[in-house]
């Protein structure tokens, strides 16, 4: 067969599975998902290695038998339902997300992806799609970072092995490590077989739902995900004097709050100057020392969480920031110091998956009546950013109502969930047929 008639099968294969995709269906197993740390408000409580986390993974394994694919969990906790290709040695077409919310978050955020991809598998089973490639629907790991930190842990040590070493040692807030909780899990799966932590894989979809405006205010249902902007923190922290609040004179002192202030300012103006360059900037976490109502502060730290698509845009607001904390510590009395904690360059997905995710969405958008998908730079970090290290990969957003997520008021219409749904069947068959 040529390529120009392999290609040709898998765009047919790729409408007959998007077709087949039930709404219903879908929307019901979103819902019996939430059930698994679903709270009265509407939201969902189900931390990364809980018990309720644990349940719901049980749930899965479960719903993914019944659908005919073997299940494994690697070393990180990472489970993989793979249905079979007809080339069992190929590297598998990979989607799905994480199912870990925040200690009060929305039904969606990750969740979404997860069942999404196993709507996927139903439909290309439904569709008689015999796919060359095994597809795998992955659950990763601690994605949050709401419980143990950093977030991201499963798709972050699938991508880089020797980090899952670090991650072990990791606390919660109760004192427990990251590895007991790994191990405690591990063993609540005997029945599961083991695989290969960062097994070779041949391309990646993620679905997700936008957790920003952007898509619901162009009234627009699918997002073709061109990229994961830059992101760079910092901590920043500023030493003056603790003294008497009552008996020190206002120009003898050294108000540590009152500099960090200033320099808080001065990153706000730099912050509003790179704004039309797509900057967004965060002063996150205060911490101040002694706290008290009427002790000077002698210390304050905060944090800085600065964005950007353009890397030039970034480095020039760390050289300003850099400035700032020189200029304090030139100031009689005072010393401050910044440390970066994290850098995370731009993520560009290929061209040619972009390509594809624009086909599939555009005709899952063309049979309903719906507007062309629009695309759009993904603000937060998702498991897809580590999985592009690896392999070709892409990611499709749907609208969120108001923006709203990592909250129990996160919400997307069900037929704007279904044509997510269709989008991602569409790319992960054409995918695995080639």
């Amino acid at each position: 067969m040529s390529n120009h008639d392999v290609s040709q099968a898998a765009a047919e294969a790729a409408a007959r599975t998007q077709d087949a995709v039930d709404s219903r269906r879908l929307n019901d197993a979103v819902a019996e998902l939430a059930a698994f740390g679903g709270r009265s408000d509407g939201g969902v409580a189900r931390e990364t290695l809980t018990p309720l986390d644990l349940q719901a993974r049980r749930h899965l394994i479960e719903r993914a038998r019944t659908l005919g694919c073997s299940v494994s969990v690697d070393t990180c906790g990472n489970l993989f339902f793979r249905r079979a290709g007809q080339q069992a040695d190929l590297p598998p077409v990979l989607t799905g997300s994480h199912i870990d919310t925040q200690p009060v978050g929305g039904k969606l955020d990750g969740a979404y992806g997860v069942v999404a991809g196993l709507e996927v598998i139903q439909a290309l089973n439904d569709a008689n799609v015999a796919t060359r490639r095994p597809v795998e629907v992955v659950v990763w790991t601690n994605e949050e970072g709401s419980r143990f930190g950093p977030g991201a842990m499963g798709s972050s040590a699938f991508s880089q092995p020797a980090r899952l070493a670090g991650y072990r040692t990791s606390r919660d807030a109760a004192g427990i490590m990251f590895g007991d909780a790994l191990d405690a899990a591990l063993a609540e799966t005997p029945d599961v077989e083991h695989s290969t932590l960062g097994h070779s894989v041949d391309s990646c979809v993620e679905l997700h739902i936008e957790q920003g405006p952007v898509l619901e205010a162009a009234n627009v249902p699918l997002g073709v995900v061109t990229g994961i902007q830059s992101v760079r923190w910092f901590n920043v922290t500023v030493s003056g004097a603790a003294a008497h609040a009552g008996t020190t004179p206002m120009e003898v002192r050294r108000d540590a709050m009152r500099a960090a202030v200033e320099l808080a300012g001065r990153l706000y103006a730099n912050g509003d100057a790179a704004r039309t360059q797509g900057l967004r900037m965060t002063l996150g976490r205060w911490r101040v020392d002694p706290n008290s109502i009427n002790t000077i502060p002698g210390e304050v730290e905060f944090t800085v969480d600065v964005r950007c698509v353009d890397e030039d845009v970034l480095a020039s607001f760390e050289a300003a920031l850099r400035d700032a904390v020189a200029s304090l510590n030139a100031a009689d009395g005072f010393s401050a110091q910044v440390q970066n904690l994290f850098t995370r360059d731009t993520t560009r997905f290929p061209v040619h998956m972009t390509d594809l995710v624009e086909r599939g969405c555009a005709r899952a958008a063309a049979n309903a009546g719906e507007g062309a998908p629009l695309r759009v730079t993904s603000g937060a970090f998702h498991d897809a950013m580590y999985v592009a290290d690896l392999c070709p990969t892409s990611m499709i957003f749907v609208p969120s109502r108001s923006g709203i997520s990592h909250n129990a008021a996160e919400y997307t219409e069900p037929h704007q969930l279904y044509l997510g749904a269709q989008a991602l069947a569409y790319v992960v068959a054409e995918l695995a047929c080639r």
